[in-house]
C-alpha cells in the first residue's frame, strides 16, 4: 500500500528501461531491471577479483608481481547496466535509501567471519562535496548484518589524490602511496577486517588501504565491493 500512495505522489520512470518504478525501495530502477543485476561468474583473479580473460593462471600480472595484503578482494558483479545506474543514482544523485538493497546485493556474495567492518574513507573536501560516504552507508549495513563493529572514523584519508584511471600502474602506486592512515592503531591490532567499497576501479585504493591496515596490525583483510569497472 505504501508503495502505490508514493507511485501516485512521486511517479518515477525507471532510468534502464523507462517503464514505471513500482518499488519505492529501489526506485528509481523498476523492479524488472533490479532483477537484471546479478553476479559475475567470468574469470577472475583469485586474490584480488579483477575479472580475467581466460582462467588459465587463475591469479592477475599485478597479484603475481605485487602480493597484496588482503587475504581476498571480490566484488558482486561488473559496473554496468543496472547495476552501474543504482550506483551512480546512490553515489551521484543522493539517493541514500539505496544503500540498504545495495548492501543486500553485497550480501549476496559469501562473507568472512570479522571482527571489524571498515569503509573505504573520502578525502575530506570530497566528503563535504558530496555530504555522505557511499561506502560508509554500505559498510553500515554490512556491519549490522555479520554482528560485527564497524569503524568509520579509523580509517582516513589524509591527501586528496587524482583520479587512477589513465594512470599506468607504477603511477597508480605513488598517486595513492601514504595517502591513508589509522587513527588508533590499537583498534584493529589482531582483528579480521572486511574493508568495504563500492566500486573497484584499478584496485591500487584497496592495495594501500590494506596495507595500511595490516601495518596497523590488522589480522586477516578481507574485501568486498559492489561491482568491479571493466575500464581498467
Amino acid at each position: 500500500m505504501l508503495d502505490n500512495i508514493l507511485n501516485i505522489l512521486f511517479p518515477q520512470s525507471c532510468p534502464v528501461c523507462n517503464e514505471r518504478a513500482s518499488d519505492h525501495e529501489i526506485a528509481p530502477i523498476c523492479p524488472e531491471c533490479w532483477l537484471t543485476i546479478q553476479p559475475h561468474n567470468g574469470p577472475q583473479c583469485g586474490r584480488c577479483g579483477r575479472p580475467l580473460v581466460s582462467d588459465a593462471s587463475g591469479t592477475c600480472g599485478e597479484c603475481l608481481k605485487h602480493e597484496p595484503a588482503f587475504k581476498c578482494a571480490k566484488s558482486f558483479g561488473l559496473y554496468e547496466g543496472a547495476l552501474k545506474k543504482a550506483v551512480n543514482l546512490f553515489k551521484y544523485h543522493n539517493v541514500r535509501r539505496l544503500s540498504l538493497p545495495l548492501s543486500a546485493v553485497m550480501l549476496q556474495n559469501d562473507l568472512p567471519r570479522v571482527e571489524a567492518v571498515i569503509p573505504v574513507p573520502l578525502f575530506k573536501k570530497r566528503l563535504r562535496h558530496r555530504g555522505f560516504n557511499q561506502s560508509a552507508l554500505l559498510a553500515g549495513h554490512i556491519a549490522a548484518r555479520l554482528g560485527a563493529e564497524l569503524m568509520i572514523d579509523h580509517l582516513v584519508k589524509i591527501r586528496d589524490t587524482l583520479p587512477q584511471v589513465g594512470l599506468s600502474s607504477p603511477e597508480r602506486r605513488r598517486n595513492i602511496r601514504n595517502a591513508f592512515r589509522i587513527r588508533e592503531c590499537g583498534k584493529v591490532s589482531g582483528k579480521r577486517v572486511l574493508l568495504v567499497d563500492d566500486v573497484i576501479t584499478t584496485g591500487a585504493t584497496i592495495r594501500e588501504c590494506s596495507r595500511v591496515l595490516k601495518r596497523a596490525g590488522a589480522g586477516d583483510i578481507y574485501m568486498r565491493a559492489l561491482a568491479y569497472s571493466v575500464m581498467d
